[in-house]
């Protein structure tokens, strides 16, 4: 169970880091909430890849793929886009 719990916090941290990469410019995310990204997007995936095939389980670019989704609607919500994260214009 212990090692159920690390694996999704390794893989989380991984994830949501590669999105965050993947998308321009600097995002003020924490490390928890960039873990938290991480985990929804490979839920996220495994749960769209099992409604759309016969498959047991989603593939690291699924899970890459929803995670950068989820990164650009997080700085959707805080008024930013694709390139800034949210920084307000003066």
């Amino acid at each position: 169970m212990l090692g159920l719990i690390i694996g999704l916090i390794v893989i989380g941290l991984i994830l949501g880091a590669l999105a965050r990469l993947a998308l321009p410019g600097r995002d003020p995310m924490t490390i928890p909430q960039t873990i938290g990204i991480g985990i929804a997007g490979s839920l996220i995936a495994g749960l769209l890849v099992r409604i759309f095939t016969d498959k047991e389980g989603a593939s690291f670019f699924a899970a890459f793929v929803v995670t950068v989704g989820l990164v650009y609607l997080v700085r959707r919500s805080r008024g930013g886009g694709l390139a800034s994260p949210g920084a307000r214009t003066r």
